[in-house]
């Protein structure tokens, strides 16, 4: 987590922020504009004449959604400086936002309010967002359309078309169903999971509609109650086809890495996993083994598994560069043989920033490019370093033997460290009991703590602890024993 800003950092939210702003202000313009129009296309008032006759609303509207920004900015300044620092991210929000407005406002105006897809923008925060902001830019949101239902596009000024009770009934929606939503959709990991939350979201949003509508429409509910039912739920499912239509345009735009993205990265179809099965089948395992470690250490830890395993999956693709120069790859014979020890340490050390490289260039997630250059840290290439100094005279300087960093940041490329050098290193055990693979896995952790590699990442001795103890058992059941079968040969019959 993030806990300080630089200048520049504040610099550019703020004014990220503030062009934001000015968007939104533009959008509402818009959407006056589309207000404006009647049913022949023509426009009664223009623009410019709706403005000066509602000049007190319209100056409400700017500082209300002014104030409402400010204290957005407030709240992630306190509460989530990551959101800030990486300004795509204040983008990505205000984006949805403006999508959703629109949405909402000509479906409320050539449709009906109550089938407005109020709930489309919470379930879209719930992907990218973590569930505290998630929730909160809902109730930002839940306030700036109730504040432009009331003042620009009531049914009491000309153009509006969203009565009073629907300004209240949108406003309760959003806050309460849309809440729901976040709940609901951060546990959901397929796209048929998202057509059960819409089905499940329909209830208290058809209940939050009749109950505020009945006092108003005593006398006509009976007419009008099939019509509330109807609309609230093509709300609830206009907002998911939204999501689920709009979802892949984000996580392109945004790089966001959503468990429906994660999955799609994993399968064996993507070019790039289906290049390291080809070219390097046993690097290709040994990620296989490192994803299954790391998704059971993120989980035991409270991290994201599904981005841990994922990450794990691309974490050793610079190998691509040269597969026959890795010992998983190789067959009986050892290129390096021929090599001196330090062109052998630039080879081997240039996998961590190829694989940055490689990641970049198919255009994939940044946190993987960051894992990829940081799971070695700036450990030293034991092997080649011993190598070399059986050939000196004197002593070495192990940082040029050494992996150039940087060390993990996160608690993911941390798990990603341990769990790479874990299982490389229980592989040539010839034993592999879980005595020796808990010593061995124990000795990893140890050595890269006293070298400062997890220094730079927030993860506690506690959660190493965990850590050790979730890879051994992982382990243990990777390579387990089996029995030796006995030496029989049948015939068709089944004689011996």
């Amino acid at each position: 987590m993030k806990t300080k800003l630089t200048k520049n950092e504040v610099f550019k939210s703020v004014l990220t922020f503030i062009i934001a702003y000015i968007v939104l202000l533009l959008f509402m313009l818009l959407m006056i504009t589309i207000n404006l129009i009647n049913i022949n296309g023509e426009h009664n008032i223009t623009v410019a004449e709706f403005i000066v006759e509602n000049t007190r609303s319209v100056i409400t509207v700017c500082v209300s959604t002014a104030l409402l920004m400010i204290i957005n900015y407030v709240y992630f300044f306190f509460e989530n400086k990551a959101v800030l620092a990486r300004y795509s991210r204040i983008i990505e929000i205000y984006f949805a936002i403006y999508i959703a407005l629109l949405m909402c406002n000509v479906l409320g105006k050539f449709v009906s309010p109550t089938a407005r897809p109020l709930l489309f923008l919470p379930l879209m925060l719930a992907m990218f967002l973590r569930r505290r902001d998630a929730i909160f830019v809902n109730c930002e949101f839940a306030l700036i359309i109730f504040i432009f239902n009331r003042f620009l596009n009531s049914t009491d000024i000309a153009g509006g078309s969203i009565p009073m009770i629907e300004s209240f009934a949108s406003l309760l929606t959003i806050f309460f169903v849309g809440t729901i939503g976040i709940f609901l959709l951060k546990k959901i990991k397929t796209r048929l999971g998202c057509i059960v939350v819409a089905v499940l979201l329909c209830v208290p949003a058809i209940v939050i509609n009749i109950v505020m509508q009945l006092t108003q429409y005593v006398d006509t509910m009976d007419n009008r109650l099939l019509e509330i039912v109807m609309f609230s739920a093509l709300d609830c499912i206009m907002s998911v086809l939204l999501f689920m239509m709009l979802l892949p345009i984000f996580e392109a735009l945004f790089s966001e890495l959503t468990p429906f993205r994660l999955r799609e990265l994993t399968s064996e179809n993507n070019k790039l996993m289906r290049n390291l099965k080809l070219n390097a089948p046993g690097t290709y395992n040994h990620s296989i083994v490192v994803a299954q470690l790391a998704e059971a250490c993120a989980g035991a830890i409270g991290e994201d598994s599904e981005l841990a395993r994922a990450a794990a999956y691309y974490h050793d693709v610079g190998k691509l560069k040269n597969p026959e120069m890795f010992a998983e790859n190789q067959n009986e014979y050892d290129l390096h043989k021929e090599l001196t020890p330090e062109l052998s340490v630039d080879i081997i050390r240039s996998h961590a920033k190829d694989g940055a490289k490689l990641i970049k260039k198919h255009r994939l997630p940044e946190f993987f490019a960051d894992v990829a250059v940081q799971h070695h840290g700036t450990l030293p290439i034991k092997y080649f370093y011993a190598k070399a100094l059986k050939l000196s005279d004197g002593e070495l300087n192990a940082a040029n033997y050494s992996y150039t960093g940087p060390t993990p940041t996160t608690k993911i490329a941390a798990i990603i460290m341990i769990a790479d050098a874990s299982e490389a290193a229980t592989r040539s055990l010839p034993q592999r009991t879980p005595e020796k693979v808990e010593a061995l896995v124990s000795s990893i952790v140890e050595e890269r703590v006293n070298l400062d590699q997890f220094a730079d990442c927030d993860i506690t001795l506690r959660e190493l602890n965990v850590v050790t103890r979730t890879v051994v058992n992982e382990l243990t059941g990777v390579y387990h024993s089996r029995v030796q079968y006995p030496k029989l040969v049948l015939s068709k019959k089944g004689k011996n």
